[in-house]
């Protein structure tokens, strides 16, 4: 059985720029790979969810993300916030 490549996708947004989410990177193999190693090298969390990468992949990028995918994509945000926030509590 040949084996799945792995993909990836980068998201971005400032609250004060940018009136939606953007699609900074994605890629599948090699390309998914450095992906997760700039964001784990820039302690950016990485997150598996195979279904909304797999939506992301249709877009271009720095393309904004479409209403329809919203809710996942706040959940993905929503998620790296907390983080954020534990980790300022932590120290």
């Amino acid at each position: 059985m040949k084996e799945k490549k792995q993909k990836a996708a980068a998201l971005s947004y400032e609250r004060t720029k940018d009136s939606a989410p953007r699609l900074k990177a994605k890629g599948d193999g090699r390309i998914a790979e450095k992906i997760i190693a700039k964001a784990t090298e820039n302690d950016v969390p990485v997150l598996q969810d195979a279904s909304l990468v797999e939506l992301l992949g249709n877009l271009d990028i720095d393309e904004t993300i479409p209403g329809e995918l919203y809710e996942a994509v706040s959940e993905v945000f929503a998620f790296v916030y907390q983080l954020d926030r534990q980790m300022i509590e932590d120290k």
